[in-house]
């Protein structure tokens, strides 16, 4: 399974462009980026529980060693291997007990991801959130990435805060209430506008333009 990316529909950037001048910019340079879409379920979730707290090469590297010491991502396959296996594909303690915890909820059909499709996006975070070592941040980029929601803005996703402050011209990174507010200008879209905060912050951090 892989990931499906489709490029940014120009209706979507044509709405936030006339709702913000200051994010206009934004979507006139990076119009090109894509939308990504990742498989969702058991596999999905267990990823981003491994990239909590984490570097993207770190959380590539562990994840590669848990699928090919699981042979096949499913939670009968991790409930098959006991702590001392997990530990030595590098997850940590904590992240074998949420790892545990998600396979149990898929195994005993306590859980779904399907279940998820129908609700609005607040309850289907709730109900993200419910799983242990599930935070808000995991559940909504679940949601944005695995589901396709077009209507979220992960507050506490510490670089879209930081862009938000320099778009807004702000001395110091906004908090999650500041941030929450502002996004509000970006509905519905504001999965979109965070995929173009994220692509500038990404490009600034690596000295391709400037703040």
């Amino acid at each position: 399974m892989t990931d499906i990316a489709n490029p940014l529909n120009p209706v979507h950037l044509s709405h936030l462009a006339n709702r913000d001048p200051r994010l206009k910019p934004l979507t006139e340079q990076f119009a090109h980026i894509q939308h990504r879409r990742r498989p969702g379920g058991f596999p999905a979730l267990l990823g981003l529980i491994v990239e909590q707290q984490l570097s993207v090469k770190a959380a590539d590297t562990i994840f590669g060693r848990v699928r090919d010491g699981l042979g096949e991502i499913t939670p009968q396959a991790l409930l098959a291997h006991d702590e001392d296996a997990l530990r030595g594909y590098g997850l940590s303690r904590p992240k074998i007990a949420y790892a545990r915890a998600l396979a149990e909820a898929f195994h005993t059909g306590g859980f779904d991801t399907d279940s998820l499709e129908p609700l609005t996006i607040e309850d289907a975070a709730a109900r993200l959130v419910a799983l242990k070592g599930i935070g808000r941040w995991t559940a909504e980029v679940y949601l944005m990435f695995s589901e396709g929601r077009l209507d979220l803005f992960p507050v506490g996703d510490v670089a879209l805060r930081e862009a938000v402050g320099w778009l807004d011209n702000l001395q110091e990174r906004p908090n999650e209430a500041y941030c929450a507010e502002r996004a509000l200008d970006w509905a519905p879209y504001r999965t979109i506008a965070a995929h173009l905060l994220w692509a500038w912050y990404g490009a600034v951090k690596r000295g391709e333009m400037k703040r």
